[in-house]
Order: C-alpha cells, then structure tokens, then sequence
C-alpha cells in the first residue's frame, strides 16, 4: 500500500492544483503531432508543474487513448501516425486531470492487478503493486497446506477492507475451489467490489458484505458463513501524524478511511486480530499488509493476548526490502470457545 503514499501514481473525489480550463499548454493541431511528439509535449508539461511521475503518466494516458495499456504496447504506425482531431481533445482531456493530481487509476478507469483488469473509481482504494505480493505469499502457503488446497470445496477466505476487490478476485482467480466473503464499511467499496466480480464473471463464489468491524457485535454476522481458513487484510495503517505527509494523489482523492490507522497505525489491525479467533478454524491463518514499523508492535501486542491464541508465525518484506507483511496463526488448542466469551479488542493496548 506505502507505493505511491509519498509520491506519484495515487484517493477521494476532489479538484485541487491546476485547472485545465485556466491553463492551456501551446501544442501543435491535429494532423500535425504523433502519439510519440504528444507524449513527449505532455510530460514535458507535467515535469514543469512538478506532477510525479511524468513520463509514465503521459505514456499511459496517450495509450488509453489509442486503445492499449501501455505505451511500449502500442504498434510501431500508432506511435508515429498523425493524431485525429477527436483524440487530441481526449488526450487534452485526461492530461488536464492529471494536472489536478488527479491518479493514473481514476483518470483511466481501469488498472491491473496480479493479471486482471478492475474498473478504478475514486474515492475507492486504489491497489498498490506490493498488496500484490500479500496474495502471492497467500497462494504459496495454501498450496503448501493439502488440507486447505485440496479440501473438497476449497477454503472459505475472509477480506477485510476488500476496497475494489483486487486481493479477493485475485484470489478466487487462482483458487478456483475457493469462496470469499469480503466486508468494507464503503458503499463504494462494496459497489464497485460488485461490479469487478460481475466484470470477471467470479460472482458466484464470492459475497460482498457491507461491514465495520469495528462495531460491537460485527462478528456475529460473519458465523453463519462457517469457520474460516484464512482471513486477509490490507487495512488502514498509516499512522496518523503520517498523513498530512501524503502525496495530493491521495489527500485530494482516495478515502481518508482506508489510509488513516489512527495513532499508531493499529486501530483496524487490532479489531482484525480480537475478531479473528472467534472466525477461524484451528490452525487457521490471518495475512496481513502492514507498516514497516508493525511487526515488532504487532508481535508485542499479540504476547499481551494469549487468551486469543493466535502466534506471529513469519514476517516477509516486499520489494524494497521493508517488512511488510505478516502471517499470524490461531493456536489449535484454542478448540471452539464459546464465541460469546472471547475477548474483544478494547482490553488490549498498543505497545510503546
């Protein structure tokens, strides 16, 4: 989640920097400019007014425009062909929105994730390359456990914030046995978690559940789906005083909500953790994204709960080299307490 929290390609709906209709780059007229000189105009434009990444966004925004997702995609005669009329506008278009700061994702309505192509709406999450790697370490441990890989339905997965839906469909689109039950408190999280299923044709196998877990008693509506093999996260864990630091991609337009883990980054892992052992199977597992600063507070926290029973099992880093991810698992001997005597999260305190 941390690529692009201090830069670049990044949340809620918003209209700040400049305004395309009070500022007109000088470009040539149609018939005069190929994809590759407007490229190259456009990004000199976003380096002069100090918009992150520029080249890759004018690269990406001229290649939607002609029907393809990268640039580097494109064949040779659309490179180098005189634009229509029609596409210059286009191209004015997204790139005045880019001058807003305004993400790649939003502007273009779409991004890949781990192979699929989700439709991307602001003020909804938008998935970063390393949550990729969270779903990678999942599908190595499920096929590592023939208990859960080879189970004659699959295993039954719970997200927790499922934002566009990118980890969840992920994950239903290489388990093919697998369900998932996926919960955020965002309508706009759980429409467009929806409409993604419905784009991949995965509808089927998953149910989109509007839920703060966070609320007293939010776990009850999640028993009648059976005990769990898995749960995932990628919650809110910026720590608060952190946030003011982010990127305008994100303060102007991604949801505050899905950022903000309030003061020591912890506010919803907390509620996953008390949560989880009243959801899991024995032996079950909890992967979550974290902050590089977690895993020792997170490991601290979960030695002052032994009466949840879950162990900090391994901590993976992503590819900068950070620890990132966590997977936590439930102690078999906890053996089905009773759901009304388990602990909530209010009686735990973050560490330090």
């Amino acid at each position: 989640m941390l690529w692009a929290l201090l830069t670049g390609l990044g949340r809620r709906g918003g209209s700040r920097g400049w305004a395309f209709s009070s500022w007109r780059p000088h470009l040539p007229q149609a018939g005069l400019l190929s994809a590759t000189e407007l490229v190259n105009q456009w990004a000199a434009v976003f380096e002069e007014r100090g918009i992150p990444e520029a080249r890759e966004s004018s690269e990406y925004i001229v290649a939607h425009v002609l029907g393809a997702k990268t640039f580097q995609s494109l064949r040779p005669v659309l490179r180098t062909q005189p634009l229509t009329p029609w596409q210059l506008q286009c191209i004015q278009d997204l790139s005045s929105l880019r001058l807003q700061r305004m993400p790649v994702q939003y502007i273009l309505g779409e991004w890949d994730f781990q192979g699929l192509s989700l439709k991307m709406a602001p003020p909804v999450f938008i998935p970063r390359p390393e949550t990729e790697e969270l779903v990678e370490w999942v599908l190595e441990e499920v096929a590592q456990r023939p208990c859960v890989a080879e189970a004659h339905s699959g295993p039954l997965i719970l997200e927790v914030g499922c934002g566009s839906g990118a980890v969840s469909l992920s994950l239903l689109s290489q388990l093919p046995q697998s369900r998932v039950i996926a919960v955020d408190k965002g309508e706009a999280a759980i429409c467009l978690t929806h409409e993604n299923a419905q784009r991949l044709q995965l509808q089927d196998r998953i149910r989109v559940i509007p839920l703060d877990v966070t609320s007293e008693g939010s776990w009850a509506h999640l028993l009648l789906w059976g005990p769990l093999d898995l749960v995932v996260s990628n919650p809110p864990y910026v720590f608060h005083q952190d946030m003011e630091q982010l990127a305008p991609e994100i303060l102007s337009y991604e949801d505050p909500a899905a950022l903000d883990g309030g003061e020591k980054g912890m506010d919803i892992i907390m509620h996953v953790l008390a949560l989880a052992p009243r959801l899991l199977k024995d032996s079950g597992s909890i992967f979550l994204e974290v902050d590089p600063r977690h895993p020792e507070l997170i490991g601290s926290w979960l030695q002052n709960r032994p009466d949840l029973s879950l162990d900090l099992v391994a901590v993976r880093k992503d590819f900068c080299g950070r620890p990132r991810f966590l997977h936590i698992r439930r102690s078999g001997s906890q053996g089905g307490c009773p759901a009304d005597t388990l602990p909530g999260p209010q009686a735990a305190r973050v560490p330090g």
